[in-house]
């Protein structure tokens, strides 16, 4: 059975937006915080239009740091990320690009499995973007987060499956 809160939607005086939301997953915290931080796992949940390379080694430790770039013909707009924040069921990566923020990660035990909370918070400078996001893209990132969550569930689900079978 699927659980998952309500997605919020915050603007608050620092004009910073906030999209929160979480799923059950039915799996152990490890295989949750693996699924996420994998490099061959992510790329089996991350949303398509997104490509993520290491800068340097791939790692989740703190201070790691990724290029996150969204396939947009023409403008391929990339974020950089690095790691701020990491134990295990917990990994906050900081962006800097055209937007800066953070993406936080965050497993809490519940019983036979895992609730993870996605709660993802960013600032965009440029007026001319902030109100571009808001009008034509606020709804499909908060849709597509959602669907990358029921990904992300799957991925951890299958792999924790494989992982107890002999």
């Amino acid at each position: 059975m699927i659980q998952q809160l309500p997605t919020v939607f915050l603007l608050n005086m620092a004009d910073t937006t906030t999209f929160e939301q979480s799923v059950y997953i039915d799996a152990p915290i490890a295989i949750v915080d693996q699924t996420i931080t994998d490099q061959e796992l992510m790329h089996r949940w991350l949303n398509p239009l997104l490509k993520c390379e290491p800068v340097g080694e791939w790692s989740s430790q703190i201070g790691s740091q990724t290029r996150f770039m969204i396939r947009i013909p023409l403008l391929n707009p990339t974020l950089q990320s690095r790691v701020i924040e990491r134990q295990e069921g917990l990994v906050v990566w900081a962006f800097d690009g055209f937007f800066q923020g953070r993406d936080r990660w965050q497993c809490q035990p519940e019983i036979g499995g895992t609730r993870l909370i996605n709660r993802f918070e960013f600032r965009m400078e440029n007026p001319v973007v902030a109100f571009g996001f808001q009008t034509f893209a606020a709804k499909l990132t908060r849709r597509d987060m959602q669907s990358q969550l029921q990904r992300l569930k799957q991925v951890a689900e299958q792999y924790y499956a494989q992982s107890e079978s002999p």
